[in-house]
């Protein structure tokens, strides 16, 4: 058996791979260099977008492992046309990422980049001065649109940890965690003066964040993106920041998943930029890791992975193992 690796996942997931399969592992690979790796591969995990066409171009694929939450990163109408199982590892690093948001939230009300910029390039008083622009955040409101895995462990540190007011918002406003009062998108929006978005990409919250939803923030309000970069329209959140309009945002997802050289964001000072990482540390990756290995493992053994996303392909997908080679 064969698995292809595209981005790095933990030593101890890829020693497991390679008790039982041989491992091909890349690194920051062009979309034809994916495609070209896939050919020989009867599984792929990855942590990143792949080409749509890619089971085209690699049909001797049999599965797919998602090293995260999202299940956008592979096209799921084609895996299920080409009989390739997929899977996730929902919650994995949820506690991850809900300690990024905190540490964000934390950040932008205490100006720390703008202040580190300043020690960095000019006097120390200068800099200091800079600190009466800083908030304490007990007291503030928290909107958390998305309030799953991650937002629900986020609204108990909020709501507990700094007496903040969380304000929640998903499709099931009756199962929203303890400490997180129920609201809809608006009045989230309105009321808020930080906003963290960890809603997953689906046709509904595509651009949820629009121009006009953009507008109804308040103009000191922070907005931060833990989820999918296209619930953002990014042009219109662009404009809000260069006029100012909002207090500001950290990002850690964008509308493409990588940022090129000139993105109008590096212009701006009133945003921080992270390369998708929220999610990464030693500890997430270690659990996430050996759990990405095992599902593989499990999926190209016949079964089925722990958490599947296109159960719908099971028949399919269990046909293939009764074709000839």
């Amino acid at each position: 058996m064969r698995v292809l690796v595209i981005d790095p996942i933990d030593p101890s997931g890829e020693a497991h791979l390679r008790e039982h399969a041989e491992v091909t592992l890349l690194d920051e690979a062009s979309r034809d260099e994916i495609r070209r790796a896939a050919r020989s591969a009867d599984a792929l995990i990855t942590r990143s977008r792949v080409p749509d066409d890619i089971f085209e171009a690699a049909p001797r694929l049999r599965a797919a492992l998602i090293h995260g939450t999202g299940t956008d990163l592979v096209s799921l109408d084609s895996a299920t046309a080409h009989g390739v199982a997929v899977g996730h590892l929902p919650g994995g690093n949820a506690q991850s990422v809900a300690e990024y948001c905190v540490m964000a939230i934390l950040m932008l009300a205490r100006n720390i980049t703008t202040i580190t910029s300043a020690l960095r390039s000019g006097p120390w008083d200068a800099a200091r001065r800079l600190g009466a622009h800083a908030h304490e955040i007990s007291g503030m409101t928290a909107g958390l649109v998305g309030v799953g895995g991650i937002g629900g462990r986020l609204a108990t540190m909020l709501h507990d940890g700094f007496g903040m007011r969380v304000l929640g918002n998903q499709r099931r406003l009756d199962r929203l965690p303890p400490g997180a009062e129920p609201a809809d998108l608006d009045r989230l929006v309105a009321e808020s003066d930080v906003i963290v978005i960890s809603a997953p990409l689906t046709p509904q919250t595509h651009r949820l964040f629009n121009a006009e939803r953009l507008a109804r923030m308040k103009p000191t309000a922070w907005l931060i993106n833990v989820g999918r970069g296209p619930v953002i329209e990014e042009a219109a959140l662009v404009a809000a920041l260069r006029e100012r309009r909002i207090g500001g945002a950290m990002l850690d997802v964008y509308e493409q998943y990588r940022l090129e050289p000139g993105h109008p964001y590096f212009s701006l000072d009133n945003v921080v930029l992270t390369p998708h990482l929220a999610g990464m540390t030693q500890e997430s990756r270690r659990r996430m890791g050996r759990q990405a290995a095992e599902d593989t493992l499990r999926m190209l053994a016949g079964e089925r992975p722990t958490h599947f996303v296109n159960p719908e392909v099971w028949d399919q997908f269990t046909a293939r193992f009764k074709e000839k080679p």
